[in-house]
């Protein structure tokens, strides 16, 4: 009955019940219910997702999914956020445009993460798709502002440009002129990360005034605070705002036009920037506070008394990223007064210095769960952590799907028992039953791994450094954690054994990078050999790793699915190994 059914609705019929279909994941599930129903999710999927741009090449997808209107991909491994992976590794997306340009003319979206972007691509994107519409780069690399030009000027139906932490050859701040003067379609600009002296402030004011639509704009640290109120005020619909550099001397007419301007953004939901910032400015902003939902100060050199004269006026404040100039009382307030917190991102001013520049320690995160019983997202850094701390996170939070705890010393103990945090952690992932994504600090042993394999059933990305004590940690995470995708290591004493025994739970996964650990250039062989659907690939600075003894560790192992095999533009210090054991050298 069920199978007649599935044929009775013509095609157009399930293409539109189709499209109601957003989650990549569920799409990929209707397209395994028969061959009509491939066909058909085949001819409507509309966008894609790629994790990494090497577990597939550009001609698959295309053969795939003829229709494509947004593609996202994904790049270097996220460990390069630490400069673990060696410049020139790879990444590079103009082999995905070169191809995209033939067989997507009307192509509208491109979002790109980590990936190397040069200005003959950026040209070619503006050449090549007459309807495009948002191009996001985050943390991408290996462009300049001629590329941008060539996006402003041959993007005629572009709503969205989002440079957002990417390294931008800044030749010129008046690139921004490029767009024409009849383009009035700009939706979202992110142009933060830039760091030329020169903003074509001319340029900038004109654009802004002439895009009744312009919702979200994030400017960079050149412009000034003496600017922004002219700014805001050919925007005032703006939902989410960035500020150029918050700082000049006191003049009771900038903030009398700053305070203005601001009042006058009602829509206003989102604030970040406020780079070197003057704390005598900030009142200027209250007239906002209480409607913002998200506070971005992980650039804010503002000390705790103001924080918490902040964060007192912003009730409404779901997600909230600051240095750790907050100290406890900061959070302490905060928890006070932002009950709805969902989000909570806690950077370190000064991540190198041997004593402590400010009061924050655990005691801080604690008041927070104890305060914002919505909390699901944590990024903290600190100096301290306790076993009792997490216990009561653990306790406090049961809704958390992330946490991820840095300390300044990667193997500190617990301060007060001296105790590896092994119990602390065990009682995250016993009480978090949602956590999908996990980062671990501080001195831990096998044991926490034995928790974390029974307990984090849904965990979906794991990154360790200078964690554990043997093998034994690496196999109670492979074999227990049914949801794995991604997992990142980095000097942990994992080496062979736990490795090849679980090398099928591998093909199940994304990807898994290992630096500094205890793999052997063997056991890479071995597994190349045993799993030829994995591309193992081994980047090591030092020379050919066969210029070793095999059981010598490799440098860095890079692990990760592909049904597009091995890929071509490996550099010098990167082998894969081949299913017939045979080094593919670049």
């Amino acid at each position: 009955m069920q199978k007649k059914l599935a044929y009775s609705f013509p095609d157009e019929v399930l293409e539109h019940v189709f499209s109601f279909i957003q989650s990549d994941k569920d799409r990929n599930v209707v397209s395994l219910v028969c061959k009509s129903w491939y066909e058909i999710e085949r001819w409507c999927r509309r966008k894609i997702f790629v994790g990494n741009c090497y577990a597939v090449s550009p001609r698959i997808v295309i053969r795939r999914f003829p229709e494509l209107r947004s593609v996202e991909l994904k790049g270097k491994p996220h460990f390069a956020d630490f400069n673990l992976v060696p410049d020139g590794w790879g990444g590079y997306v103009m082999p995905w445009i070169v191809e995209m340009a033939d067989a997507y003319p009307w192509l509208e979206e491109i979002r790109l993460k980590r990936m190397v972007v040069t200005d003959e691509s950026l040209e070619l994107i503006a050449k090549s798709f007459k309807n495009f519409k948002v191009l996001v780069l985050s943390s991408c690399e290996g462009f300049s502002t001629d590329g941008l030009a060539a996006i402003a000027a041959g993007c005629k139906n572009l709503r969205e440009l989002d440079l957002r932490e990417s390294e931008v050859d800044d030749l010129s701040g008046h690139w921004l002129s490029y767009f024409p003067d009849t383009y009035t379609l700009l939706v979202s600009l992110n142009i933060s990360c830039l760091g030329s002296d020169e903003v074509s402030f001319s340029a900038l004011e004109r654009l802004v005034g002439r895009c009744p639509n312009l919702r979200t704009l994030q400017l960079n640290r050149a412009v000034p605070l003496d600017k922004i109120a002219n700014i805001l005020s050919r925007a005032p619909q703006l939902v989410e705002f960035g500020t150029g550099t918050y700082a000049a001397d006191l003049r009771p007419d900038v903030f009398s036009n700053l305070a203005g301007a601001f009042s006058n953004c009602k829509e206003l939901r989102s604030l970040s920037g406020f780079w070197d910032v003057v704390p005598a400015y900030l009142p200027a902003i209250y007239s906002v506070c209480s409607r913002l939902t998200s506070l971005n100060l992980s650039y804010a050199t503002i000390q705790s008394p103001d924080l918490i004269k902040l964060v007192s006026h912003c009730p409404s404040l779901q997600r909230l990223l600051v240095l750790d100039y907050i100290e406890d009382s900061g959070l302490e307030a905060l928890a006070s007064s932002c009950k709805d917190l969902q989000e909570l991102r806690v950077f370190p001013s000064d991540p190198f210095g041997v004593e402590p520049n400010v009061s924050l320690t655990e005691q801080g995160l604690v008041a927070v769960s104890l305060g914002c019983s919505k909390l699901q997202s944590v990024l903290y850094f600190c100096r301290r952590m306790s076993n009792a701390a997490l216990i009561r996170i653990a306790q406090n939070c049961p809704n958390l799907t992330r946490f991820r705890l840095c300390t300044i010393d990667p193997r500190t103990t617990d301060y007060l028992t001296h105790q590896p945090l092994d119990v602390g952690f065990g009682a995250i992932v016993e009480h978090c039953k949602d956590l999908r994504r996990l980062s671990l600090s501080g001195l831990l042993t096998d044991r926490v791994f034995e928790y974390i394999g029974r307990y984090a059933k849904k965990l979906e990305m794991l990154s360790l450094a200078f964690a554990g004590d043997s093998d034994l940690g690496l196999h109670l995470v492979l074999s227990g954690c049914e949801s794995l995708r991604k997992l990142e290591i980095r000097d942990c004493p994992f080496g062979d054994k736990a490795l090849l025994a679980n090398a099928a739970k591998l093909e199940t996964m994304r990807s898994l990078w290992m630096s500094s650990c205890s793999v052997s250039f063997g056991a890479c062989k071995l597994l190349g050999q045993k799993m030829p659907r994995l591309n193992v690939e081994v980047i090591d600075e030092r020379g050919p790793p066969d210029s070793r003894p095999e059981s010598c560790p490799v440098e860095n192992l890079y692990i990760y699915r592909s049904v597009a095999g091995p890929r071509f533009d490996m550099p010098p210090f990167v082998w894969t190994m081949e299913e017939d054991s045979v080094l593919r050298f670049s």
